[in-house]
């Protein structure tokens, strides 16, 4: 099920060359401090997905809300792509 390793952005770690390469540890495994992001702390995307109780973005009851565009700003298309990780975690859900 893909939805057991999507992020809270909505990216999907698994074949990731960081991530392969041991120079990152995933954002779900390290609750969401990554070497990258050292000097910030905690991935701020991860702390507001565990603040709402959900594993990523577009699962959250207020999805879409204002703060994606500030905090997904790597991704302009980010609210298209968390609807359709939605729509396709739902597919999934429903054919188990």
């Amino acid at each position: 099920m893909v939805f057991l390793t999507l992020t809270a952005c909505g990216e999907d770690c698994t074949g990731c060359k960081k991530r392969l390469d041991g120079l990152c540890p995933g954002c779900i495994e390290a609750d969401g401090y990554v070497p990258e992001w050292a000097g910030s702390g905690r991935c701020k995307i991860h702390t507001c997905a565990k603040e709402h109780s959900t594993r990523f973005c577009g699962s959250c009851g207020e999805f879409p809300c204002e703060k994606l565009p500030e905090l997904i700003h790597w991704n302009p298309n980010a609210v298209e792509h968390l609807k359709n990780l939605r729509e396709k975690y739902k597919d999934e859900s429903s054919a188990e």
